[in-house]
């Protein structure tokens, strides 16, 4: 199992997320939760595409991190 790093924005009428290491694979919803299941649907069906085409799957190499700063 590969593990992708996704990055979830609150859109304000919805969530938006993406995964940096596969270029193009957005996914939206009203929910966290939401936005999570799609992105997932939506990054197994683009890999599935890739290999039907004989390209290469992308290497994860992304990390997210979260850090404080003093307001």
């Amino acid at each position: 199992m590969t593990e992708f790093t996704i990055v979830i924005e609150d859109a304000g009428i919805n969530f938006a997320a993406y995964a940096p290491d596969v270029p193009g694979c957005i996914a939206t919803g009203a929910t966290v939760e939401e936005v999570t299941v799609t992105l997932r649907e939506a990054i197994a069906e683009h890999l599935e595409i890739l290999r039907e085409m004989g390209e290469e799957i992308p290497i994860p190499h992304s990390r997210a991190g979260v850090i404080q700063i003093a307001s």
